[in-house]
């Protein structure tokens, strides 16, 4: 037997959804593909679809970020990354900080090129990387 895929796209959970669908419509300008209130929100990126979605009642503990008594915990230590490769990491920079959730830390030098991490509302991590001249 053969395992056959016809695409793959990365999910995000979050019981605070409609925040997070904010907020990845205004980094990504651009409205969902496809909504359901409040349970589902899809987006077309170059290559990759994603998708937000809101846990079940009886799943909610297991994807809970924060509360609303607690702040988001960034410290938490996420195997996952979500990284858009950008053709301007100071405008991109820029944006993210636009939106009120600027880039902890400094860019660093890779041989690669050019990134630095950021945080979603959920504390999901976004590596913002420039390819270097000659990589891509």
């Amino acid at each position: 037997m053969v395992f056959q895929y016809t695409n793959a796209f990365v999910t995000i959970a979050s019981v605070n959804f409609e925040m997070l669908v904010n907020f990845y419509t205004k980094l990504l300008e651009q409205k969902p593909v496809s909504l359901v209130p409040n349970v589902y929100a899809e987006f077309n990126l170059v290559s990759m679809q994603l998708g937000i979605f809101k846990p079940k009642n009886t799943n909610e503990s297991e994807f809970e970020a924060m509360s609303n008594d607690k702040p988001l915990c960034v410290d938490a230590k996420s195997k996952i990354s979500l990284c858009l490769e950008v053709s301007n990491l100071e405008d991109a920079i820029a944006h993210l900080t636009a939106l009120g959730y600027p880039p902890p830390g400094d860019i660093s030098i890779a041989s690669h090129g050019r990134e630095i991490y950021a945080y979603d509302p959920d504390g999901n991590r976004l590596i913002l990387h420039q390819a270097a001249r000659g990589s891509h």
